[in-house]
């Protein structure tokens, strides 16, 4: 058992640190022994097999209350956050980006952007002052204004529903942020908008964890630690070169 002791030799913070995480779901183990420690003002990425775990993990982080933790601690910037609920965790500032963003129907997408943003932030913004922000951020990766007017992802491309999701991150404005499949089904232009958003994004006081299978989008971006994920486990970690092997060698 690792110790409990937060901090690094080099000075640098640990936003989250996860102990021996276990994790079931309809009574199956999807999760076998999670160690993680992810450090302030860097980008991460988990790769891994479809069913490897990884967005259980993601899931698990966010408090998504479909699995159950058997064993284990989830810390957030030093507090125990293992049983917390969604909406807490959100205040706290962690946000999960989905694999595949749901639909909406009724509710405009400026709308919801604007209810997410009043439920955790501390300061509430007026409408006008809202708008503008939104405005400003949807233009910067892109984003028509006509489609903020849109329900929720209804009718939206696969590449308009990640790019929403990008925005919601730039609206909320979170300090841990969890990319899941961001890359998933995007052409190279769509992916070139969300690299450079995420770059414009991060700074010292964030953290980026992307999930991907793939790493189509680890072409666009610097990443600071892989790790490789396989039967609810982490089994290697390291460089990007590990990001090359895998590609040349498979997960097996």
């Amino acid at each position: 058992m690792r110790s409990l002791a937060f901090g690094s030799s080099n000075g640098c913070f640990e936003m989250i640190k996860i102990k021996e995480l276990y994790v079931e779901t309809e009574s199956k183990e999807i999760l076998k022994g999670i160690n993680l420690d992810l450090e302030k003002g860097k980008i991460y990425t988990l790769m891994g097999p479809n069913g490897s775990g990884k967005s259980t993990l993601a899931n698990v982080i966010m408090g998504n209350t479909k699995y159950k933790v058997k064993e284990g601690k989830i810390f957030f910037e030093e507090r125990d956050i293992t049983n917390l609920p969604i909406n807490e965790r959100a205040r706290m500032g962690i946000f999960m980006s989905f694999q595949f963003p749901v639909e909406i129907p009724g509710v405009p997408t400026n709308v919801f952007l604007r209810q997410a943003h009043n439920s955790v932030a501390e300061k509430k913004k007026s409408f006008l002052e809202f708008q503008k922000k939104v405005s400003e951020e949807s233009k910067s990766i892109g984003i028509k204004d006509e489609l903020l007017e849109r329900y929720v992802n209804e009718g939206f491309s696969g590449g308009e529903k990640k790019l929403s999701e990008i925005l919601q991150m730039s609206v909320l404005n979170p300090k841990f942020i969890i990319l899941d499949e961001i890359d998933s089904g995007l052409d190279i232009d769509f992916l070139k908008r969300v690299s450079e958003k995420i770059r414009n994004f991060m700074n010292k006081d964030k953290t980026i964890l992307i999930i991907t299978h793939h790493a189509k989008v680890l072409d666009y971006l610097e990443v600071d630690k892989v790790f490789m994920m396989q039967e609810g486990k982490i089994i290697r970690e390291g460089k990007k070169e590990l990001i090359k092997e895998i590609g040349q060698r498979g997960f097996n």
